[in-house]
């Protein structure tokens, strides 16, 4: 039995793992949103703990330096500053996994709670969701807010590559 937790309402909820395995999609019980596994991550909105499986990297407040800062000195980074019941960040969440997937070594794509993660948030100067910054050579190079397609966002990292 999983516990998954709703990236809508933030409900958990007692999963038979079987259910993924023979197809069907299991919903939260609150709030009728459909749940995604572990592996798929959308507790996290789309952020896994290590990003395996060309998934977006969670960040926390004390995993910043290494996943974004260093991280960025070999490859972009492309961080999206989230909050679960902001409904254009769940709005872009696909695009970020979409590039993830996408991304064959040459970036990364991170993620940060700024709801769980208050210090990095402050750090950054966040002051409306989503914001996204690209992290090239240890620094801020771009700042992006709000909302933005899979089209923009590529185009915007791409010319960091």
């Amino acid at each position: 039995m999983a516990i998954l937790t709703c990236a809508k309402c933030g409900a958990k909820n007692r999963v038979d793992e079987r259910v993924t395995v023979i197809g069907r999609q299991p919903v939260c019980g609150r709030c009728g949103a459909r749940l995604q596994a572990d592996g798929e991550a959308a507790s996290t909105g789309g952020a896994t703990a290590t990003g395996a499986g060309g998934k977006p990297v969670a960040v926390t407040d004390e995993t910043f330096e290494r996943e974004v800062v260093s991280a960025s000195g070999s490859r972009p980074v492309l961080l999206d500053c989230w909050a679960a019941w902001c409904g254009p960040c769940r709005m872009i969440a696909p695009a970020l996994d979409s590039l993830a997937a996408e991304a064959g070594g040459r970036y990364l794509v991170a993620k940060l709670n700024v709801d769980e993660n208050p210090q990095t948030a402050a750090r950054l100067g966040i002051q409306s969701i989503p914001t996204l910054f690209i992290y090239k050579n240890g620094q801020a190079v771009e700042r992006i807010v709000g909302a933005q397609s899979k089209q923009v966002l590529a185009a915007r990292l791409s010319a960091h590559l």
